[in-house]
């Protein structure tokens, strides 16, 4: 009736307008949608004119499957990754323990454009819900399929010390085409992923139905995926019986809850009881997390506590292995290839963080460390060689005009700068030996398989070579890529 009363109202403006109207403006509405319909899956267009609950409400009305046939007996986790490649990988390695503990196999993800995705703040208890996490991740990994910038996790990190562990993973676009049967040809690196996808017929359901339907968002796949909704406001996940339902030694301060009129209570929550065999949802078929980050914070963990497990030596032998996990073989003879190759002697490292987040107003404080050392070297040196220095940063060398930096590579009396960019020769060459690499066993065509681009690439490469310094390593205090260079220098990652 509304839209009734609605188009005679159009049309009694439109007597008093030019007749032509009338006859032009609907016919011209009707070539556009028979032209839409026509190029596009009639599911998904309905997104386009129908408001978005009038959407759910007719997908919740029908009946899917829970996932293909080709899923079944299988159950799965899934999670949200959040903000730059090192709190990725840290998620990742959580995301491992977690599917190991509830024998579930874990869907890795692709990596994610550096904050594309954003936790917030679990010490200040504003975060991002787990849905609103998992939806931005899918719509983010759709972004990436389509530019053909989807790179797996699997293949940037060296997984291989995992396979006696009886740990069992599936990348995201297996994932997909087994639980959805939507086609992904042609975004996969390896022999497994382009030859599976290759088989199967797309499916013609909407890609808005099966992310809803990945993330428990709909109520009548309820008892197919249950949506993890415990977050860090109100959860530390723990693998330890007694912990269960105690009061966490973190807890927002009485100033804070009266100021943002919050009320959580933070438990420590075992992981086991809640998802394990005794639970209601352990035979769930996908059970959706959100941020796997954590951190240790006023001597507590701000999600997950789970370092030691005394009475599981499978779980334990698996954090052991887990403490460092390498880069993938290729990345690691390209950064030893600039040491051997540009550099040619030994050198010092600095990672300087400048521009992002917390780090771009504490400019002084980065380079002060980094001066400290210099003049040390400089005071020990016994010749007049020059000081070699592999600068790592997010500053742009076209802005380095008036900066610290700037002096540094004037002063070529004592100092031979070294900088990598996305552009440079030796790391275009390196994405593409990498993208060889990864497809040599693949009998398909290249073009099935997606592109690495440099800028890709250039932060591993260039953690490698930081990792090769000499004469020592100078990085900004607080930033995940310093620990990263810090783990494998202490595992010996160049030698």
């Amino acid at each position: 009736m509304a839209w009734a009363l609605s188009r005679s109202h159009w049309r009694r403006k439109s007597r008093r307008s030019k007749p032509d109207i009338f006859i032009v403006l609907p016919l011209s509405l009707i070539l556009i949608v028979v032209f839409l319909f026509a190029i596009s899956p009639s599911t998904d267009l309905l997104g386009y004119f129908l408001p978005p609950t009038k959407t759910l409400d007719r997908l919740q009305s029908a009946t899917f499957p829970c996932g293909s046939e080709t899923a079944a007996g299988e159950r799965f986790l899934l999670y949200a990754p959040h903000s730059g490649f090192t709190n990725q990988l840290w998620e990742l390695k959580n995301a491992i323990v977690f599917a190991a503990i509830l024998n579930r196999t874990l869907i890795f993800p692709p990596v994610l454009d550096h904050h594309a995705i954003i936790l917030g703040s679990c010490p200040k208890f504003r975060v991002n819900g787990s849905s609103d996490l998992l939806t931005a991740v899918w719509d983010h990994i759709m972004d990436l399929i389509r530019d053909q910038r989807y790179i797996s996790m699997a293949d940037i990190v060296d997984l291989s010390s995992l396979g006696h562990m009886r740990f069992r993973m599936i990348d995201f676009r297996i994932f997909v085409l087994v639980w959805c049967g939507r086609n992904l040809s042609g975004t996969c690196f390896g022999n497994s992923c382009c030859a599976m996808s290759s088989n199967v017929e797309s499916s013609s359901i909407s890609s808005n139905y099966y992310k809803s339907l990945s993330f428990g968002l709909y109520e009548n796949v309820k008892s197919c995926v249950h949506g993890v909704q415990e977050d860090c406001r109100t959860t530390v996940w723990t693998y330890q019986q007694g912990d269960d339902g105690t009061l966490d030694s973190f807890q927002p301060e009485e100033q804070m809850q009266k100021r943002k009129k919050i009320s959580y209570v933070r438990k420590r929550t075992y992981l086991y009881k809640s998802f394990g065999p005794s639970s209601d949802t352990e035979m769930v078929k996908i059970h959706a997390f959100g941020s796997f980050f954590t951190a240790p914070y006023k001597g507590s963990e701000l999600y997950i506590d789970i370092h030691e497990t005394p009475g599981d030596s499978r779980i334990q032998s698996l954090i052991r292995h887990l403490e460092f996990l390498p880069f993938a073989p290729e990345i690691i003879a390209a950064g030893k290839e600039f040491v051997r190759n540009k550099i040619k002697g030994p050198f010092l490292c600095a990672q300087l963080r400048l521009l992002d987040g917390k780090f771009k107003n504490h400019w002084k404080a980065t380079f002060s460390e980094l001066k400290k050392k210099l003049q040390s070297e400089n005071e020990g040196k016994k010749n007049n060689s020059l000081i070699h220095i592999f600068i790592m940063t997010d500053l742009p060398r076209n802005n380095w005009a008036g900066t610290y930096l700037e002096s540094l590579v004037n002063n070529t009396k004592f100092y031979n700068v070294h900088t990598l960019h996305e552009n440079d020769e030796l790391v275009v060459q390196s994405a593409k030996r990498f993208r060889v690499l990864k497809n040599i066993t693949s009998t398909h065509n290249d073009k099935l398989c997606s592109y690495v681009s440099s800028h890709d690439i250039l932060l591993y490469i260039e953690e490698i070579v930081c990792s090769c310094a000499s004469i020592g390593f100078v990085g900004t205090s607080g930033s995940t890529i310093t620990e990263s260079i810090l783990s494998m220098r202490k595992n010996n990652v160049c030698q």
